[in-house]
């Protein structure tokens, strides 16, 4: 699941370093994506500290949402079928077919998040806006990263930019994709490429508005 789909599931949570813990993984992913923590594996480290517990607490859950997410009939049911409503589009592309169908669907369900009114944006960024740096500066160096600068570069962009609120604009989601793409492909598709699939995933998320919130109910009965 993508940034709102995670944040989702604590929307109430009054606790900004349990609501960044939720959102880290992806953050640092998006900075650098062969930086592959694993705190869960040492929550000693981090349990003496209130503010680290607090981080950690919310990176279990991101792990714990993610698994039952990509284990659900909703999630293998979707990816796999808007990959084939892509297929044709990006027969040329280097693009893996079921890499399009994850990300497509998880930012299909950011957008409708935002477009239904279910989740508000602006909470989501003054939660993030209310963590002390500091304590930032301490998860990464319990977790070895070095490179603070590379994870901030990323990062300020991010809240300064806002650009999670651009998933509500349907003709922008493609061009999301594309960005994520370029991570790994340096061309990963064309523009008109962009633009075929645009329309398509338009078309697709009017027939998943009817039936996604599912997937969040579904998981947050199995929650703890």
């Amino acid at each position: 699941m993508n940034f709102l789909s995670h944040f989702y599931f604590d929307r109430k949570n009054t606790n900004p370093y349990e609501v960044l813990g939720i959102v880290l993984p992806d953050l640092m992913k998006n900075a650098n994506k062969n930086w592959n923590p694993h705190p869960e594996k040492n929550e000693n480290i981090f349990n003496s500290q209130p503010h680290q517990k607090s981080i950690l607490k919310g990176w279990k859950r991101h792990l714990e949402v993610d698994r039952l997410f990509h284990n659900s009939d909703f999630f293998k049911y979707h990816q796999h079928q808007i990959k084939l409503v892509l297929r044709d589009i990006l027969e040329h592309s280097p693009v893996k077919p079921f890499f399009i169908g994850h990300i497509s669907l998880e930012l299909l369900l950011d957008s409708l998040l935002i477009t239904d009114n279910i989740i508000s944006v602006n909470s989501f960024y003054q939660q993030l806006n209310n963590i002390n740096k500091t304590e930032l500066d301490k998860f990464l160096s319990l977790n070895k990263i070095d490179d603070t600068q590379q994870f901030y570069k990323f990062f300020d962009n991010f809240m300064k930019e806002r650009y999670v609120y651009s998933y509500a604009d349907e003709s922008k989601i493609a061009y999301a994709i594309r960005r994520i793409c370029m991570r790994i492909w340096e061309n990963p598709f064309s523009l008109a490429q962009e633009e075929a699939v645009t329309k398509r995933l338009i078309n697709y998320k009017k027939n998943l508005s009817e039936e996604f919130i599912i997937i969040f109910d579904e998981i947050e009965k199995q929650l703890n």
